[in-house]
């Protein structure tokens, strides 16, 4: 399967002026999203030629069958003579999808095929996008269990918290093949690669650090986990009613879990009052954060702030008092972008088709992420370009080594 990062399509209406207005019809000016989006942005491509009837025997009947005997005696054969290796299902529910919620698994499809064309363009990983008309955990986990065998890994994409914890562990305690949920953990990947270099540029360490992180969902339990693991000093998370700890009654079992593990100095009250005195601020929740508050971090902070399109920080703010500022977006330096990791993330679990992802393979990936910036270090410059053609290949390697020292590796 082969995602075209170009629509295939060759007819006047994929690119062109005709049929190129939004949904309400052509009396609605040029809107190149709807043009490029119109028939799809993928599609399948056959990688052998079927040009003659002896090309058609051997991909097809009488040739294929002695494949499949082959594989029904010894069935790890399926990883050499079937695409399995090489392609993940992008599996979502619609439930939370970029900043628009839950919309859906019909309008989460864009998104899915543009997740797919991102493993290909940037990793080389086939990708199949797959919405689910349920949002019940156990059903989906069922349903991506049946699917397993036609995949070499599972992308777990847009589904909202706290169903997303308890789908990704089930996935991975009952399949042998890699499965991550990105939102989780691609977050914290490229966040952890571009806390180290903002680290290193100041002449200081994770262990140097107190973070403070807007939003406790998907993404805010998994980076304070990683940052954790990572040897970070301290962090404290806050969703809307406050810094999470081991004080409050209203907490749900992730949190009441999360509380235990994080806020070592004890902070109670408000996302302002934990800022006050923080090395580093880490936005995953939309909202914004009063310019005092910023004011109040210790000097040469950190501030990374990663909704969009509106970042909890402005920019122009966080530069008033922040040595480092990165953002989800494009049009700022400093993008804390998923598409750095779980490409290459996946290529390398892929390629020693690994049987799972592990904490020890995200560090890899982090370090290695954080490595390609290199001599380049700079305060506008703590994470490097998804067009950086030497992030994949990095990533990838360091992956694929980790999972070999981590005895996970099966080739």
């Amino acid at each position: 399967m082969a995602a075209e990062i170009v629509n295939p399509r060759s007819d006047s209406t994929t690119h062109g002026m005709a049929g190129a207005a939004g949904p309400g019809g052509a009396d609605e000016p040029f809107d190149p999203a709807f043009a490029l989006h119109r028939g799809g942005k993928m599609a399948v491509q056959a990688t052998v030629p079927i040009r003659d009837k002896d090309d058609l025997s051997l991909a097809y009947t009488p040739g294929v069958a002695k494949v499949c005997s082959a594989i029904a005696e010894q069935p790890e054969l399926v990883h050499d003579y079937t695409w399995k290796s090489q392609v993940v299902a992008v599996v979502t529910d619609g439930t939370a999808v970029l900043g628009l919620g839950d919309i859906g698994p019909e309008a989460s499809l864009p998104v899915m095929e543009g997740k797919a064309i991102l493993f290909k363009q940037f990793g080389g990983v086939d990708a199949v996008p797959i919405a689910l008309a349920t949002t019940d955990a156990d059903e989906i986990v069922e349903t991506v269990v049946r699917l397993a065998p036609s995949f070499g890994g599972v992308n777990l994409e847009d589904i909202s918290a706290p169903r997303c914890f308890e789908i990704e562990r089930k996935l991975q305690e009952r399949l042998d093949i890699p499965v991550f949920h990105d939102d989780q953990h691609g977050t914290a990947v490229v966040t952890l690669a571009a806390l180290r270099n903002a680290a290193k540029l100041s002449g200081r360490t994770l262990g140097d650090l107190r973070a403070v992180i807007s939003g406790a969902g998907a993404a805010g339990v998994a980076i304070a986990k990683f940052l954790l693991e990572a040897g970070i000093g301290d962090v404290a998370v806050a969703d809307r009613k406050g810094v999470v700890s081991g004080d409050r009654d209203d907490l749900t079992e992730v949190k009441r879990e999360l509380a235990e593990i994080t806020n070592g100095a004890g902070i109670t009250g408000s996302l302002e009052t934990a800022l006050a005195g923080a090395d580093v601020f880490i936005g995953v929740s939309g909202g914004t954060v009063p310019e005092p508050a910023v004011a109040s971090m210790a000097p040469g902070a950190f501030v990374f702030a990663m909704a969009n399109p509106n970042p909890e920080v402005h920019p122009d703010v966080a530069h008033k008092y922040a040595a480092v500022v990165a953002t989800g977006r494009s049009d700022y330096p400093n993008q804390i972008n998923n598409v750095l990791a779980f490409p290459g993330i996946f290529a390398g679990a892929l390629q020693v088709r690994a049987s799972r992802i592990t904490e020890g393979m995200k560090i890899a990936a982090a370090n290695a992420l954080a490595d390609v910036v290199g001599d380049e270090l700079a305060a506008d410059y703590v994470i490097p370009s998804p067009f950086d053609e030497r992030v994949a290949p990095a990533v990838t390697a360091a992956v694929a080594a980790a999972a070999r020292a981590e005895g996970v590796a099966r080739r």
